[in-house]
């Protein structure tokens, strides 16, 4: 694993102009490492062309904006794809035009890919990751305060606020690491907690609908016509899914939320281990853990039944 972060590190600093990649439909993770590396590389290399592509969040902006590059800019280009499982997640496909493709995610490596590959299930999230690379590199890379906000950002929104089962001894170190620059962390809290009204009321109608399995699945489907009653966006509504983590008898918690032609899944669990479900369904090409969808509404009951089997 050492080899690799070396091997990183020395490719970042052969290229003049690097492109950073994430997954589509955005979380704080996702931008907060593709933000921060864009940061602490435009810190540590000024010389460097340094760019972040995808989709925005309205929500998410106070991360980062995205860049709005040509296609000629990726010629001769070092591409980076931060917190992404597969090929089909990446946002912006226009990846494959550069010169080398480096990846650098925290979930299980179920598709490989890239030039250089970086995958460590045991960080709590890519922005963990990139944290702990840029310390241990302390001679090629200068941490700053911009780069100190996004990383923990992304870091506060995969942990749950630091209360999951992700943390880690390292995870808190490298938080208290970030803490150290002023960046007004109350505030990134503040943006990520804030609910609107109309989220607010969906969230009450989720506690008050949801149903469970006996071994303690609780599930919620978001439709498109509850989205359109609620006039929320699939993002937002999809963010809510910690909710049913309130619920004690709750063991593990699943929203199924409605996009056109597929339905993605988000699972979350208390303690329970839910790997080896995610690997039964390979909706789009690609786990239900690393953010899947699948085809129809009747292979809902068969996560449902697939989760029941492994609760204890």
């Amino acid at each position: 694993m050492e080899k690799i972060k070396s091997e990183i590190v020395e490719t970042i600093k052969k290229y003049s102009t690097i492109i950073i990649h994430r997954h589509v439909d955005p979380d704080p993770d996702a931008l907060g490492s593709q933000v921060g590396l864009k940061h602490l590389l435009k810190h540590s290399f000024p010389s460097k062309e340094i760019f972040v592509v995808g989709e925005e969040v309205d929500k998410l902006l106070f991360i980062g904006k995205m860049d709005i590059i040509p296609d000629n800019i990726y010629e001769g280009a070092l591409v980076i794809v931060c917190d992404t499982a597969n090929l089909s997640r990446i946002s912006d496909s226009r990846f494959r035009l550069g010169d080398r493709l480096i990846k650098i995610d925290h979930h299980p490596d179920y598709e490989p890919f890239g030039d250089l590959s970086w995958v460590d299930a045991s960080y709590s999230s890519a922005s963990e990751m990139l944290t702990d690379l840029s310390l241990e590199f302390p001679d090629d890379f200068a941490m700053n305060k911009e780069t100190a906000k996004a990383f923990y950002t992304g870091i506060l929104s995969d942990t749950g606020n630091f209360m999951n089962g992700k943390i880690t001894p390292r995870t808190l170190n490298l938080v208290s690491r970030l803490r150290a620059y002023d960046f007004q962390p109350e505030r990134i809290h503040n943006f990520l907690q804030v609910k609107s009204k109309n989220s607010s009321r969906l969230q009450k109608d989720i506690l008050m609908s949801f149903k469970v399995s006996d071994k303690g699945v609780a599930y919620f489907i978001i439709t498109e016509d509850l989205l359109k009653l609620y006039n929320m966006d699939r993002n937002d509504a999809s963010n809510l899914v910690n909710t049913l983590s309130s619920v004690r008898a709750n063991k593990i918690w699943v929203f199924f939320i409605e996009y056109p032609g597929k339905i993605r899944v988000r699972i979350r669990s208390r303690t329970t281990p839910i790997d080896s479900v995610a690997r039964q369904f390979n909706g789009g090409g690609h786990p239900l853990a690393s953010g899947a969808s699948i085809d129809s509404w009747e292979e809902v009951d068969q996560v449902i039944q697939a989760l029941n089997q492994v609760c204890p």
